[in-house]
């Protein structure tokens, strides 16, 4: 890893000199506080430009990987075969190596994908870009307990260093079917954090087990949100605000459970409510 930026909390944000104002004046001298960055981050294959992102310059490993997975680039971790993030004067690049195989697939529907923090299918050609055929998931291992869900939304308040350094970034976390949080990952986009997630969870040398636990995740479950999560086989998600109406839709007919305003000690289930004890 060649990025000085990887890893690290501080790499995910920036200082700043501050002025607060309250009913109607200043508040003391400047103070430091810190900002989320936004770094433009290139994802090449076999040397062949793809997409660009604007990404939390951490973590960008995770985010590589599961990016090409999520959007059918990649058919398994094993087929990335290297990985470097290096330095550009405008950003940051995501050199892979991928199989022979998954390269021609690219090349025959290679599209231009102009990424943004806050949509996660910008640039998209056609609709049949949009929505990708997926199996449907296979069930959670057993039951998950509604004790769990809150259990695990609430520890993730606590678990997200880069939200409470500079308060504009989301977070996605993997939690066991008893609630406990395995994993967090944060970024300035809703998308970015779930791919970071998905790309630790998918790593060849321990790839998780998906039927053993679920997603929560800190913001609002658009549909591509599900389509991501579903595309890792991940039969759970769970997410403290509302979900779209394609979420739903999508959610039903891939088998997923979702729930959304997870709240305190409640939240609303909105597809496949069997998949709960």
């Amino acid at each position: 890893m060649n990025s000085r930026f990887e890893g690290t909390v501080s790499g995910g944000s920036a200082p700043a000199q501050v002025r607060r104002y309250a009913a109607g004046r200043v508040q003391g001298p400047a103070k430091m506080d810190f900002l989320a960055r936004e770094t433009p981050v290139a994802f090449e294959y076999n040397g062949v430009s793809h997409a660009t992102l604007l990404a939390s310059p951490c973590d960008l490993e995770d985010l590589a990987l599961g990016f090409s997975l999520t959007e059918g680039i990649l058919r398994s971790a094993s087929d990335l075969h290297d990985l470097d993030i290096v330095e550009a004067p405008q950003g940051l690049i995501a050199r892979m190596t991928i199989s022979s195989a998954c390269f021609a697939r690219l090349k025959a529907r290679r599209r231009s994908l102009a990424g943004r923090t806050g949509c996660g299918l910008c640039g998209l050609e056609t609709l049949e870009d949009v929505v990708r055929p997926l199996p449907p998931v296979r069930a959670p291992r057993q039951p998950i307990a509604p004790a769990a869900l809150i259990a695990a939304t609430t520890r993730l308040r606590d678990m997200q260093p880069l939200h409470r350094e500079t308060g504009s970034t989301h977070a996605a976390a993997w939690a066991s079917l008893a609630g406990d949080i395995l994993q967090v990952r944060e970024d300035v986009g809703r998308h970015n954090a779930l791919d970071k997630l998905i790309g630790v969870l998918m790593h060849r040398r321990q790839p998780a087990d998906v039927s053993a636990g679920f997603v929560v995740i800190s913001s609002r479950a658009s549909f591509e949100i599900v389509q991501k999560a579903a595309a890792a086989g991940i039969a759970a998600l769970i997410a403290v605000s509302a979900p779209t109406h394609h979420a739903v839709t999508l959610a039903d007919e891939l088998g997923l459970m979702l729930a959304g305003f997870a709240r305190g000690d409640g939240f609303t289930v909105y597809a496949h409510p069997e998949h709960l004890a």
